[in-house]
């Protein structure tokens, strides 16, 4: 893979909440558009919301898998520019750990057992390590591997296995004779000694478990074999006295020092708000990154907060603030391409915005495909058509166009499919609500909406056939009516509508809500039940009644 493609990011195409078969189809064209044009980022069809019947029939009908689902947009862990520490294991001694910080300016280093992380060292750990003052047995307390000493000592073993460890018994340094040394060596102990033979053999004599002979003086043979039948590492250095005796502790292992429990560590799932509070509350600055598996992954800390990477929108179908993906405030919008009235939604930059007065956000991408001169494959024609068919009610309704009209005859001249035939089969799979609860149907098509202060909502469900709209009634009046409380809204409005026939139920919920419908709709005072008319379109025929009802009251 080149580099050009391990670098690119991902811009999010999504539609509004509850998606209908114009915002998951736009999504997929458009993103297959915008890659097409643009090779510097990837163009990623998402959604905010369930596939519902009717689009399920028409992604199953084009062999074509539903976008990603993102459940927010708000920035996590994955979002910031990780530092790539490589982690360390804790046999590393506490020299190299503090060289290997210092070459590469970490401050803190984690250590890590098969990816997993198993705790942390900081150069202040390692500095504490180097100051405090330890008795003599700290060095086999810590389990020092023999490797670590030859490493930390630049030293050859002249006799005995690399392989072990010094476990048991006291550091000593040999510099008395013989016979007041017999007083201080104890069996198990290090002694560190210089090119004494007298020395060398008592301290075998006395059951040393290694001898550490200074300054690169040879051992003779005879001392290499009595510590050989003693069971006595043999070690050589080039290092004096001294030096040795500052320098042994530095062998030990990390594992000793590093901090085990209670670790502050972040899933890469992890919101970055949250972890900003965690972070100010901790007196260190790096934190250790892990994945969904637990793995160790990279590092993060307060600076590289400030390389945080905003999520990368481009909108369809969909301007108003209510609608859009949680976590909106937290992303970066690059362009809004839609077909509704101009909402609430705010920018913090300037963004490309297309906004055309057509049936369908699709109308619009076919349009672009044709000004870039991108030619539309099968599966992509026919998801337009289809978002076409399905947003203009198979051209009933008031906001088609003869554009729209135009633009599916071409779609469906290229995906093969007949468009009556198809839209058919497709309003049927949609309307096909059965085996659905009230909630499923409640959420199948649902906007929310806030025109002056006033917050209402309209949901709609599309129909070709009188009996299912009762049945449908039926079901999701009481729910709403159970649900109202808790909805953030003051009004809601559900739409029963009629394909055939050209007319909608409209159920009403909220203590203004059937006074907004008769004044919207000179209807008279006294009606209750809202049986409309030639009424099908929510954007066009709906919301523009209501908007221009809501400009004229007071809270």
């Amino acid at each position: 893979m080149e580099n050009s493609e391990l670098t690119k990011r991902p811009v999010y195409i999504v539609g509004h909440k509850n998606p209908d078969t114009d915002s998951i189809c736009s999504a997929i064209a458009y993103a297959y558009l915008k890659n097409k044009c643009d090779s510097t980022n990837e163009y990623v069809p998402a959604r905010a919301g369930q596939v519902n019947q009717e689009t399920q029939y028409v992604l199953n009908a084009f062999h074509t898998d539903p976008p990603v689902y993102l459940h927010d947009v708000m920035t996590d862990v994955r979002d910031i520019d990780m530092n790539d520490v490589e982690g360390v294991t804790e046999d590393v001694s506490l020299k190299k750990a503090w060289h290997l910080m210092r070459d590469r300016g970490d401050v803190t280093v984690p250590v890590i057992a098969q990816k997993k992380l198993t705790g942390i060292i900081t150069i202040g750990d390692i500095a504490n390590a180097y100051m405090d003052v330890y008795d003599n047995g700290i060095l086999s307390r810590a389990r020092t591997s023999y490797k670590n000493i030859l490493e930390t000592l630049d030293a050859e073993m002249i006799v005995g296995d690399a392989g072990g460890y010094f476990e048991s018994g006291e550091v000593v340094i040999a510099t008395a004779n013989p016979d007041v040394l017999e007083d201080y060596i104890h069996p198990g102990d290090m002694i560190l000694l210089g090119n004494r033979y007298e020395t060398q053999l008592c301290a075998i004599e006395m059951g040393a478990s290694c001898v550490v002979v200074t300054m690169g003086a040879k051992i003779s043979k005879t001392i290499q074999i009595f510590a050989k039948e003693h069971n006595c590492i043999l070690i050589s250095t080039p290092y004096d006295t001294a030096t040795v005796a500052r320098l042994i502790n530095q062998s030990m292992p990390i594992g000793y020092f590093m901090r085990r429990d209670k670790l502050t560590t972040f899933k890469i799932t992890d919101k970055t708000e949250s972890i900003k509070a965690i972070m100010k509350k901790k007196r260190y600055h790096d934190f250790p990154v892990l994945d969904e598996e637990d793995n160790y992954i990279g590092m993060v800390s307060r600076r590289t907060l400030l390389n945080l990477r905003k999520k990368q929108l481009i909108l369809v179908d969909h301007n108003e603030l209510s609608q859009t993906v949680d976590g909106i405030d937290a992303a970066d919008i690059l362009e809004i391409i839609d077909h509704h009235r101009i909402g609430t939604l705010e920018t913090v930059s300037p963004v490309f915005f297309r906004n055309q007065p057509l049936g369908c956000t699709a109308t619009i991408i076919y349009q672009m495909y044709q000004e870039k001169g991108i030619e539309i494959p099968k599966n992509i024609a026919g998801l337009m058509m289809s978002a076409i068919i399905s947003d203009t009610l198979m051209f009933h309704s008031p906001t088609v166009t003869e554009i729209d009209k135009a633009a599916a005859e071409k779609l469906s001249e290229i995906c093969e499919m007949e468009i009556e035939e198809f839209a058919i089969d497709m309003f049927g799979a949609g309307s096909n609500l059965s085996d659905k609860t009230a909630d499923e149907i409640f959420n199948q098509d649902y906007k929310n909406f806030s025109v002056n202060g006033f917050a209402f909502s309209v949901g709609q469900i599309n129909s070709m056939n009188s009996i299912e709209l009762e049945e449908i009634k039926e079901k999701i009046e009481p729910y709403i009516k159970e649900q109202m409380p808790g909805l953030p809204v003051e009004m809601c409005f559900f739409m029963l509508t009629n394909i055939v026939y050209e007319k909608t139920e409209l159920l009403c919920f909220g203590e203004r809500a059937r006074e907004l419908v008769r004044t919207a709709f000179k209807l008279p005072k006294t009606q209750k039940k809202f049986e409309l008319k030639n009424l099908v379109s929510r954007k066009k025929q709906l919301i523009p009644a209501f908007v221009s009802v809501l400009q004229q009251w007071e809270k």
